[in-house]
């Protein structure tokens, strides 16, 4: 049996390759690679005035205040929202197919005046008006944009997607809760009319460019859709308001780490195999482009930003073998997290989960940690 690792405060010795601390002299110009040299002096220098290291614990909810609104311009939520002044989500059933013990439907949700998002609703049977938790599921990079309601293209499709354990909407609607699986924006039927036409797998690039002219970033677009569709479902569906959680693989996890720390209504957030330290991951590795939210470490590391959501519950799901998010990373960032919680005085309600595997999310660890912090 898997298990999920609530990390001590023990030292543990992170790869030097790999980690580079704040307090770390400029590395000397390596002749084999310079670049990565300057990189590295480049992210020591970023200054990360919200550190939680450089905080007084004691002070936890006032840096929080601090660091959400900064973080808030940052993704540009600030400009979607001045743009959105007024806005109240609406949404459209398109159609909908009885799976015996549940209902899949598809609607489309419109989250901004021009924006229309297609999303997956997964409704269990005999619910009678009893109000349940809602769970939202971010997909990560693919064409499928339904993979994780169930919905598959192939047989090869199915087998990946299972064996991966990425059907989390799925999963969802088989505990009990309705769940809902939004397609990330850059993505399925909000690509552009190029990248659909030659059938890209997204239009991340293009989205992270045109964001960049205004001050928005794909990233704070797809915060905005999932706090768009928390508004619609507590109006609209018979959802538990107290029990909201949001969980995504790769770039789902992303998407769910930045809302589990902008969206307070959020009550468990667990990224998968998005949770790192940003050095180690999307700053020396190539990562699609929607990853990157420019000037976000001048604010903080992944463990700052994952301070957020104390103290909601917050579960980090990462596989050893991940060569992209690197599990050193993972631990070493998440010691930030864990002395966030201790500052809140709910340690209890952060974890590590370690899968055995690589890129994948891990239904096991997931489980274990949502339905033991339901309210």
């Amino acid at each position: 049996m898997k298990k999920i690792l609530f990390l001590s405060g023990a030292a543990f010795l992170v790869s030097m390759t790999l980690a580079f601390s704040q307090d770390h002299p400029a590395q000397q110009v390596s002749e084999q690679d310079p670049y990565r040299t300057h990189l590295m002096n480049m992210y020591g220098n970023a200054g990360m005035k919200y550190a939680f290291d450089k905080q007084k614990p004691a002070r936890w909810k006032k840096w929080q205040k601090e660091l959400r609104t900064e973080l808030s311009r940052t993704l540009g939520l600030d400009v979607i929202e001045k743009a959105c002044e007024g806005f109240k989500p609406t949404a459209s059933r398109t159609d909908s197919e009885d799976l015996g013990w549940c209902t899949r439907e598809r609607w489309m949700i419109q989250t901004e005046p021009d924006i229309l998002l297609p999303i997956v609703i997964m409704r269990p049977k005999g619910l009678d008006g009893r109000k349940v938790p809602l769970m939202i599921t971010p997909h990560g990079h693919g064409k499928n944009t339904e993979s994780y309601a169930g919905v598959y293209h192939s047989e090869k499709e199915r087998a990946q997607g299972e064996e991966g354990e990425r059907n989390v909407a799925v999963q969802a609607a088989q505990h009990g809760f309705i769940a809902i699986a939004p397609t990330a924006r850059g993505f399925g039927k909000t690509r552009n009319e190029k990248d659909l036409k030659d059938d890209k797998t997204s239009s991340c690039q293009d989205l992270m460019l045109r964001d960049a002219l205004v001050g928005r970033t794909p990233v704070g677009d797809r915060v905005w859709d999932i706090m768009k569709i928390i508004d619609w479902a507590l109006e609209n569906l018979p959802v538990d308001g107290k029990n909201i959680i949001v969980s995504g693989n790769s770039g789902g996890g992303t998407a769910t780490f930045y809302a589990g720390a902008m969206d307070t209504r959020i009550s468990q957030s667990l990224p998968a195999s998005a949770f790192c330290g940003y050095e180690e991951s999307i700053g020396l590795i190539v990562h699609c482009a929607c990853n990157y939210v420019p000037g976000v470490m001048r604010l903080g590391d992944m463990g700052d930003i994952a301070g957020l959501t104390a103290p909601r519950a917050f579960c980090a799901i990462n596989g050893v073998k991940d060569n992209i998010f690197p599990i050193e990373g993972a631990r070493r960032t998440f010691e930030t997290v864990r002395k966030v919680y201790e500052a809140a005085g709910v340690p209890e309600n952060c974890a590590l989960y370690e899968g055995p595997e690589g890129h994948r999310y891990y239904k096991d660890g997931a489980w274990e940690f949502i339905l033991s912090h339901l309210k």
